[in-house]
């Protein structure tokens, strides 16, 4: 559904001088230097497949989806998505793709939900059975009737992005590109709008390609994850291969069947302990989970016990705090080689 070749976007930046005699200089001087948006970027989406689109602020990500909609024009490189080349073939891309910008709307911000699904219906050329069929289907997964009649100035965020989302997918779209599609939005609204989108996924194979820093939509919503550092691809596959490559420590519940006065395990630091309940944290490079199982079995009766992965979020928090960016984390993981910028099998 998407081919993504060597894509790079590099934009100009003006220098620009201050005070009345700087500001006359830029009528004659137009100075500039050389911004790397996006740099050699390849990856291939399936179709029906939901992918997560993921980087820190500034890193390409939304250069990217806007190269893959046609908004911009990459520097080099190739792009398709459903066989057409987005910049040059824009109203047949448009046509096949769904757009979701979080912190914008495509509604018209003065007229009711209904009349701009029925503008859209009208500019997208949809069938009037078409039309009713879907705007029924939405409704009742995104309970659209609460507000169908209420102008999009008047909504709350979360009632906007449920319109936006249901409007971005009238005309039936082969691709949905959600750009930060739950910002700002409270638990109960996000829970909405995540199950819609499997749901959707599922019945209509719509291929999803999402950027958000909420992982929580990401652990919610995708199997696989790219991810985009520095303007550069650093990983490609599966959230839990990521989870495992950038996590260093594990934390394991003990729930013993009595109290017992020793608890210690070699390799496993005790870091919570409530009467029988007990939680280490250890390393899997010091010690496996089967073998800290195992050693616990040997020496204790146990009521329940689980592993708790680390939170994703968390660990690339702490490779930025590091200041390490993560190709560099990825590289001493092996995932990637920094010298030729690909990928490692």
């Amino acid at each position: 559904m998407i081919e993504v070749n060597n894509l790079s976007k590099t934009f100009k930046v003006y220098h620009h001088r201050k005070g009345f005699f700087g500001s006359f200089m830029n009528l004659f001087s137009r100075k500039h230097r050389l911004v790397q948006a996006v740099d050699s970027v390849s990856f291939s989406v399936a179709r029906g497949e939901i992918i997560g689109y993921l980087g820190p602020n500034g890193a390409g990500k939304s250069t990217t989806i806007k190269m893959l909609t046609g908004i911009l024009v990459p520097t080099s490189g190739s792009v398709t998505v459903n066989g057409y080349i987005p910049h040059r073939q824009r109203k047949e891309n448009a046509k096949r793709i769904g757009v979701v910008f979080g912190q914008r709307s495509h509604l018209w911000f003065d007229l009711p939900v209904q009349e701009s699904f029925e503008l859209l219906q009208r500019i997208y050329r949809i069938p009037e059975a078409q039309y009713r069929h879907n705007v029924e289907v939405f409704d009742a997964l995104l309970g659209l009737g609460d507000f169908f009649r209420t102008p999009v100035r008047q909504l709350s965020l979360g009632q906007r992005m449920r319109a936006d989302i249901a409007a971005a997918l009238l005309h039936n779209p082969d691709v949905l590109f959600l750009d930060e599609p739950t910002i700002g939005l409270d638990v109960v609204a996000k829970a909405r709008i995540r199950e819609f989108i499997q749901q959707i996924n599922a019945e209509r194979q719509v291929t999803v390609v999402l950027t958000t820093h909420d992982l929580d939509d990401v652990e919610k919503l995708c199997k696989r994850v790219i991810l985009i550092d520095n303007a550069r691809l650093c990983f490609d596959g599966e959230l839990a291969a990521l989870r495992r490559l950038l996590s260093t420590e594990r934390i394991l519940s003990v729930d013993y069947a009595e109290t017992y006065s020793d608890i210690s395990i070699p390799n496993a630091q005790v870091i919570y302990q409530e009467e029988s309940r007990v939680q280490y944290r250890f390393s899997p490079e010091a010690i496996s989970t089967a073998d800290l199982i195992g050693a616990i079995l040997q020496r204790f009766k146990i009521v329940d016990i689980s592993v708790q992965e680390p939170d994703i979020e968390e660990l690339i928090k702490t490779v930025y705090e590091d200041n390490l960016t993560l190709a560099q984390k990825l590289a001493e993981a092996d995932v990637i080689d920094l010298t030729n910028r690909k990928r490692i099998s």
